[in-house]
């Protein structure tokens, strides 16, 4: 009996042994090569990973730059780091322009001015997904481009740029989908007088704003303290969100055609400004 009980654990030791790594090289087999060093600018399509760590103290350009359309950055859960440059850089983390289809993923981002800056009005299709963002100065996600997502991203301790005095944690121009992301900690430069936005859109047609938390506001004297803010908007539909903040602003819409259902809003002076009031908003004190 003592036997049979050891082969059986030694078989499903080696069943164990057989899946793990399969599951682990499976997404290094997906991967079109390696970024081994920053800073550098991806040309070819694909997807290309990270297997270890990278920082760089570079205080302007980009470490990664995206130069091509259909690529696809994943850290593997690896991080790229740039806190050693501090409060007065003006480096993005990864960057590209008017490119298609761009997508960062499983990344650890932290001590950027832009985390990641996916930037210009005729790019479309990206998606920043999976990322913990850390520690970057000014904005730590921003999506340009129509048919765009921005989902279940972590935004920790944004702010504090000596070039900015404004602080967002994410940000998307055009129709953006930004959706169950955890927005915590955006502070404006002290001393500043700047602005802390939690989630913003800009130039929207038809967008959602979905299951996302923002918490932990902080703006420098009277500026605003916006949980979720749009402008410039045909129509948005926030729905399911949960913002608490100590500030001006809970959900801030462009017009009347923006939709707000099913949200908590808790601590701001105004609630709801200039949305439509669908029903399902539980409005805190």
């Amino acid at each position: 009996m003592h036997r049979l009980f050891a082969l059986a654990c030694l078989s499903a030791l080696a069943l164990l042994s057989a899946v793990c790594p399969a599951q682990a090289a499976e997404s290094y087999d997906n991967c079109t090569g390696f970024i081994t060093s920053i800073p550098t600018t991806i040309t070819t399509q694909g997807t290309w990973c990270l297997k270890q760590d990278l920082n760089t103290a570079i205080t302007s350009g980009n470490a990664i730059t995206i130069a091509t359309n259909n690529v696809t950055i994943d850290c593997n859960n690896f991080k790229l780091g740039g806190l050693a440059a501090g409060a007065g850089t003006a480096t993005f983390g990864i960057y590209s322009l008017n490119r298609a289809n761009a997508t960062v993923r499983h990344c650890s981002i932290r001590g950027f001015y832009y985390g990641v800056l996916l930037q210009g009005g005729s790019g479309s299709g990206h998606a920043v997904e999976d990322n913990r963002f850390d520690g970057n100065t000014f904005i730590a996600v921003n999506v340009d481009g129509d048919g765009s997502v921005i989902r279940r991203n972590r935004v920790f301790d944004t702010g504090g740029s000596t070039l900015q005095i404004d602080a967002y944690g994410i940000s998307g121009y055009f129709t953006v989908d930004i959706l169950d992301n955890t927005v915590a900690g955006v502070v404006a430069r002290s001393g500043g007088g700047g602005a802390a936005i939690g989630i913003y859109t800009n130039g929207s047609n038809g967008g959602n704003v979905v299951g996302n938390r923002v918490r932990g506001l902080l703006r420098d004297g009277t500026n605003f303290a916006v949980g979720i803010g749009n402008v410039n908007d045909a129509r948005v539909e926030m729905r399911d969100n949960n913002v608490i903040g100590v500030g001006q602003l809970g959900l801030e819409c462009g017009n009347a055609n923006d939709t707000a259902k099913d949200n908590v809003i808790n601590g701001f002076d105004v609630a709801l400004i200039t949305c439509a009031d669908v029903g399902g908003n539980a409005i805190l004190p």
